[in-house]
């Protein structure tokens, strides 16, 4: 099954300015929202040891968040253990985003992964807060560090409403707890099925420093009670 993100289960805000701003639909995450990680990113020899994800749990008719995949995600790109790892930051937890295009300067919050074997998303009371998996990799450290964050409620816009609209060569930063920043680039904005999620493109381990800001996108189905899609914004360290 493929890694996905959940959806809402109530109709979500929608905006004046939407219409306005593009013909497509905007891309949408709820208050049920979370991200997936291979666990790969789990077994890193530099990271401290977690949870094991459990295999994915069928889903509940009430908000769902997405389980871990069941089996570790492979990629050519992956570096062997004599492969020298590229340009990077040692490990430090991040404390704010900064992504000045689209007008985002939150604060962070830890997502773990709970019993089941699902990641929790961030709370949902509060629109300008994004998470990261805390013990998968940080921002700036090498390998691909997972950030969520909501862009709808259903009462109002949020952090990453307007994360569809970066580009390639747009640039963001992340404030971490050593005092450091790290900078990023924008290498591209997907957007991807969830039926046919590209888990190992976007979880799988690399020998760069990259980042991947994730949220739902496409249009709701009221009748599943859920979005169609997933936005993934794929970014590397400079």
């Amino acid at each position: 099954m493929a890694a996905r993100l959940s959806s809402p289960a109530e109709t979500p805000y929608t905006s004046p300015e939407r219409n306005f701003r593009r013909r497509v639909t905007w891309v949408v995450w709820c208050a049920g929202v979370a991200v997936l990680l291979a666990t790969n990113l789990l077994h890193r020899h530099d990271e401290p040891s977690g949870p094991s994800p459990t295999s994915r749990a069928a889903a509940a008719p009430a908000p769902s968040h997405p389980a871990a995949p069941s089996h570790p995600a492979t990629s050519s790109a992956s570096p062997s253990n004599d492969r020298p790892a590229g340009k990077h930051l040692p490990r430090s937890a991040p404390t704010r985003l900064l992504i000045p295009k689209i007008s985002v300067d939150a604060p962070f919050t830890d997502l773990a992964i709970d019993d089941t074997g699902k990641l929790q998303p961030p709370p949902a009371g509060d629109t300008n807060l994004v998470g990261w998996y805390a013990k998968g990799v940080s921002p700036g450290e090498t390998g691909a560090a997972i950030i969520a964050g909501h862009v709808d409620t259903t009462t109002s816009a949020a952090v990453f409403a307007g994360l569809g609209d970066l580009e390639k060569g747009d640039k963001f930063s992340v404030e971490r707890s050593d005092g450091r920043t790290a900078s990023f680039v924008v290498d591209s904005a997907e957007t991807f099925a969830k039926d046919d999620f590209p888990d190992n493109r976007v979880y799988a381990d690399t020998p760069d420093a990259e980042v991947r800001l994730i949220t739902c996108a496409g249009t709701y189905d009221r009748t599943v009670r859920d979005y169609t899609d997933n936005l993934v914004v794929f970014a590397h360290l400079v």
